[in-house]
């Protein structure tokens, strides 16, 4: 059993996943509808079931079957629940409009009463096959679970069986006895099959092709595999074109089919010889298996351990360990072979137990010591990583370590399981993990091919090694490593019925507050969302593009529409897709009542942003492109979106602020109606100027100038006598308030020529300060007593002495007016 997982891949996809996707629910909905399942067969199916499981002696093959069976009920009576559904659903209708049944003491017009009898009445005669049918699936579901339940308590019973220990000297002779009377009994088939004149005249006459199978078989798996492996080494270092490695690994699979094929021969040969007997035909059968097995763990081992040169590294190792890598994986698939040709050889001779366990023990410990080398390379990778700490490396990096050390653990423990007598434990901690490791290495080459395709198709180098850093590979080779995890599971014990089962659960749906959500209520919830998503953007940009330019709305009413419409173009969108779902979100109603007042409390902040950036779109306070100042903040509003409006101020710099701070606060907008400003300048003169004459010179400044309005006229105020000079104003009123820094610039600039010009003195600032006895200021301090006495230190530097204070007043340290 512990190769069950190899021989079920192919059965996986071809029995399980393929007719459950392939299947058409409406054909066996309306197959239900017309026909119905037979209750009377299937009571008889179930109790022999419930019998069967009651006595508990049923092999698990046995079960197995039953299982089937049960499951092809299960689906019958799953789509015999829609039977009546369109009448079930027109009578709920009829009766709803009837008006709610009258309470407790109460009574309606008997009319109504009669109708509402007549149709509850037929409504329970529709629903009577569809409650059948559901009675009938938790049957059958139940029953389906108590089967699993038992398979799974013998297959934990098996794998915790203790058996006859290999290494115990008393079995080795049921090992060797074993093996040699199969020899024997090969040797005899052969010679009974020589000294037949029928077989050896059928030899003769087949002898030719014969030749001509063992010739090709020869040339194919001696040398097709070499010829296949220069090809691909040829196309890889002589190759042209940006795809070169990417056709290189293609044709490197040549070195799995050709090799094969010629096993295909080999056993064909064998089979057209006519010698072969009962057990040489069924290991005849095996042979393309095998073969399949050895040439597909050489094949991996040569791609993941590559050559420098022939492809693109995938793990980071020294070329030695690259080639002990390739080493180690043509010697486990070797290993593998024999694991398998063991156990088919033992179901066919019926060995004993003893006989399996000395016949399996050295397989499974060259097995696990080709496992542990293999996590020591993996290791090796990890550690060449150049980081300082393991927190450093790349998780892809830390995974790996991680593997490493799990399949060290593994070979490790594998073997010592084995060794004490639980041969199925050892089989299950050696082989699966090797089959994990295998997968591993698959999904990187799987990675590694569609991330060349990716850049191929982006006009990329393949060796380019930039290649890794796109977002569409790296989500392909997630869903890569999805999709693996039914083989993950397989490889580790898992049957296919489990994995059909979880497949049938998932379609089934689940219920959510009385409401079903299925994959397909779901992929129909999504694919017209994102229908209605993808017109809603249509129509925003025929707007902004086609319609809009060419009305009168300004730019700030023109993006406020084109929000607005998308903001009512995603609310249809959900609620379209919701209802075409047919997902009733009416049961969920009180729930979702009750979320929402906590919802209300933590999210009040962001729904206050929200409702002011709707109330900003309607109202346009504020506008993109707008000249506003909120909060001390000053800026040209760039952007409103729904919950905060980003700003960009006069540094460049941009600062985003919330929606409700432009509605509940004091918002400023210069430029909101119009983009007519004021510019105010202060201007002092010198005491002593004529005042009329100042302010004739600041009128010609302000009305000379081209964005000055003439209506209002510029203003000139004498705002009054200040501390140092006469204090003036210039008040004008331009055109356009975005060039007011300029405007003052060029007006400041004219104010000092004009000045300077008519003699008119700018003051500034002075004081004069005058000390009343400045003698007692060069008076010498009071001695202060010395401190302690500190040893000098010839190395250090010792400061200049200072200045006598009776000397130079304005000498440095000095004392005095300044």
């Amino acid at each position: 059993m512990k190769f069950r997982f190899l021989f079920a891949l192919l059965a996986v996809l071809a029995t399980a996943v393929l007719p459950t996707v392939l299947s058409t629910p409406a054909l066996a909905q309306a197959q239900a509808q017309q026909e119905g399942p037979d209750y009377a067969q299937w009571n008889k199916v179930a109790s022999r079931v419930e019998k069967v499981l009651a006595e508990g002696k049923a092999s698990t093959a046995a079960f197995d079957t039953l299982r089937g069976e049960l499951v092809d009920w299960r689906t019958r009576f799953l789509d015999a629940q829609n039977i009546n559904s369109a009448r079930i659903k027109t009578l709920r209708d009829q009766i709803s409009a009837l008006g709610d049944p009258p309470a407790e003491g109460e009574t309606e017009p008997q009319e109504i009463a009669k109708r509402r009898a007549e149709l509850t009445k037929q409504l329970n005669e529709a629903q009577a096959p569809s409650l059948k049918a559901v009675e009938a699936y938790s049957r059958a579901d139940g029953l389906i679970r108590e089967i699993d339940q038992i398979i799974r308590e013998r297959q934990a019973d098996q794998l915790l069986q203790l058996g006859p220990s290999p290494v115990n000297p008393v079995n080795w002779a049921a090992g060797l006895t074993a093996i040699r009377g199969t020899l024997v009994e090969v040797g005899n088939e052969l010679s009974s099959n020589w000294e037949n004149p029928n077989a050896r005249a059928t030899m003769r006459s087949a002898l030719p092709v014969t030749l001509l199978f063992l010739a090709l078989a020869a040339l194919l798996t001696v040398r097709g595999r070499r010829w296949m492996e220069m090809l691909s080494v040829f196309l890889a270092q002589r190759g042209r074109g940006r795809g070169r490695t990417l056709f290189s690994g293609i044709a490197s699979l040549g070195q799995i089919v050709v090799p094969t094929l010629g096993i295909v021969l080999l056993a064909g040969a064998l089979k057209s010889s006519a010698m072969l007997g009962l057990r040489t035909e069924r290991l005849a059968q095996i042979l393309p298996i095998l073969g399949f097995t050895i040439f597909t763990a050489g094949w991996l081992g040569g791609r993941v351990f590559a050559q420098l040169g022939v492809s693109r590294a995938i793990l980071t190792l020294p070329p030695e360990r690259r080639a002990e890598g390739r080493f180690n994986s043509w010697i486990i698939g070797l290993i593998l072979a024999l694991a398998m040709l063991a156990q088919e050889v033992s179901k066919v001779e019926t060995y004993s137990a003893e006989a399996v366990a000395v016949l399996s023990f050295p397989i499974l410990l060259l097995a696990g010591l080709m496992l542990s080398r293999m996590g020591q390379l993996l290791l090796a990778h990890s550690r060449a990583d150049s980081a300082e700490s393991p927190e450093e490396r790349p998780y892809r990096n830390r995974v790996a370590a991680f593997f490493g050390r799990a399949a060290i653990g593994a070979g490790l423990i594998g073997p010592l399981l084995a060794a004490v007598g639980y041969a199925e434990a050892g089989d299950f901690f050696v082989y699966p993990s090797i089959l994990t490791l295998a997968l591993m290495g698959f999904l990187l080459l799987l990675q590694r091919f569609v991330t060349d395709i990716y850049a191929i198709l982006m006009g990329r180098d393949v060796e380019d090694p930039e290649n890794g850093g796109d977002l569409i590979p790296v989500l392909i080779g997630m869903m890569l490593v999805l999709l693996s995890m039914p083989v993950l599971a397989l490889i580790w014990g898992a049957r296919i019925a489990d994995l059909t089962e979880l497949w049938t659960r998932f379609t089934a749906g689940y219920s959510i507050g009385g409401t079903r959500i299925s994959p397909t209520s779901f992929l129909t919830f999504v694919v017209v969302f994102t229908l209605g998503y993808a017109l809603t953007r249509l129509v925003q940009g025929m707007l902004r593009s086609t319609v809009l330019p060419k009305t009168k709305i300004d730019p700030g009413g023109q993006t406020a529409l084109i929000s607005g419409v998308g903001y009512v173009g995603i609310f249809l969108a959900g609620v379209v897709s919701v209802t075409t779902a047919g997902i009733d979100l009416s049961s969920l109603a009180i729930v979702a009542g009750a979320l929402s007042v906590g919802i209300g409390f933590g999210l009040q902040t962001i729904v206050q942003n929200f409702v002011s950036g709707i109330i900003l779109l309607i109202e346009r306070p504020v506008s993109q492109g707008d000249w506003i100042e909120v909060g001390g903040v000053m800026g040209i509003v760039k952007d409103i979106s729904v919950r905060s409006t980003r700003i960009q101020t006069f540094d460049r710099t941009d600062v985003i602020v919330p929606n409700a701070d432009l509605i509940a606060g004091q918002v400023t907008n210069w430029t909101r109606q119009n983009l007519t400003g004021r510019v105010i300048l202060k201007v002092g003169v010198a005491y002593g100027s004529d005042t009329r004459k100042v302010e004739k010179i600041l009128m010609e400044i302000g009305e000379s100038h081209p964005l000055v309005m003439v209506n209002p006229a510029p203003l000139v105020v004498f705002q009054g006598f200040g501390a140092d000079a006469l204090e003036f104003e210039l008040r004008v009123i331009l055109r356009d308030i975005n060039y007011g820094l300029s405007v003052r610039t060029e007006l400041n600039h004219e104010i000092a020529r004009r000045f300077a010009e008519e003699g008119i003195e700018i003051p500034f600032a002075q004081r004069d300060i005058w000390l009343r006895n400045p003698e007692t200021l060069r008076e010498r301090p009071a001695p202060q007593p010395p401190g302690p006495f500190l040893p000098r230190q010839s190395a250090e530097p010792q400061p200049e002495p200072l200045a006598d204070l009776g000397g130079d007043a304005d000498a440095d340290g000095g004392d005095g007016p300044r």
